[in-house]
C-alpha cells in the first residue's frame, strides 16, 4: 500500500469514526436520498448528513435543504429547498420563481418549471418548499405550504459517494 492510499484509508476512518459520534450524540442524522425529486443537487442513493439543531443557532433561509414530514403524513420524509419565507409573496409563472414580484435566481434547478402555482402570501410559521428536480418533485406546488414545526433538520453535507462528498448547497 502507497503513502497517499494510506492516507485516504486513514482519512476515511477518522470521517466514519467523527460521523459515527456525531449520529449517536443526536446532533445529526445520515439520510439516503431514495427519490430524483432534488437532482441535480441530490441524487437518487447519495447519503447526507442533517443538522438536528440547526434551529437553536441560526434562523431558516432561502434555498437551505430541509428534511420534514410532508402535510397529510405518510411514512417517509422528504427533502426539498425553501423557497419563499414568512411574509412573501411566491409564484411560479412563465418557467420561473417570483418572490415579491422579482424573479429568483435559481443555478440549482435541472430545468425550468412547466407548471404554475400562485400568487400566494406565506404565512408565519409556513414556508414553501419546492424539489431541484421541478418537474419531478412532489413538493410544495402540489401540497401547498409547509408549517416550519414539521422541519426536522436542515442537509448540509454529502458524505456518499466519496466521489462528490462535500457541503450542499
Amino acid at each position: 500500500m502507497g503513502r497517499s492510499a494510506l492516507w485516504e484509508w486513514i482519512r476515511d476512518l477518522i470521517l466514519m469514526l467523527a460521523l459515527a459520534l456525531v449520529f449517536r450524540a443526536g446532533v445529526a442524522e445520515a439520510r439516503q436520498i431514495p427519490t430524483p425529486s432534488m437532482v441535480p443537487t441530490i441524487l437518487p442513493g447519495d447519503r447526507v448528513l442533517v443538522d438536528k439543531l440547526f434551529f437553536r443557532f441560526d434562523k431558516l433561509e432561502r434555498g437551505d435543504i430541509v428534511v420534514f414530514r410532508p402535510p397529510g403524513g405518510g411514512k417517509l420524509d422528504y427533502i426539498k429547498r425553501v423557497i419563499a419565507l414568512p411574509g412573501e409573496e411566491v409564484a411560479v409563472r412563465d418557467g420561473r420563481v417570483w418572490i415579491n414580484g422579482q424573479p429568483l435566481e435559481e443555478p440549482y434547478i435541472a430545468e425550468p418549471p412547466a407548471y404554475e402555482y400562485g400568487p400566494v402570501k406565506v404565512p408565519e410559521g409556513k414556508v414553501l418548499v419546492l424539489g431541484d428536480n421541478r418537474n419531478n418533485s412532489q413538493d410544495g406546488h402540489v401540497w401547498g405550504l409547509l408549517d416550519i414545526k414539521a422541519i426536522k433538520g436542515r442537509a448540509v453535507f454529502r458524505f456518499w459517494p466519496l466521489s462528490r462528498w462535500g457541503p450542499l448547497q
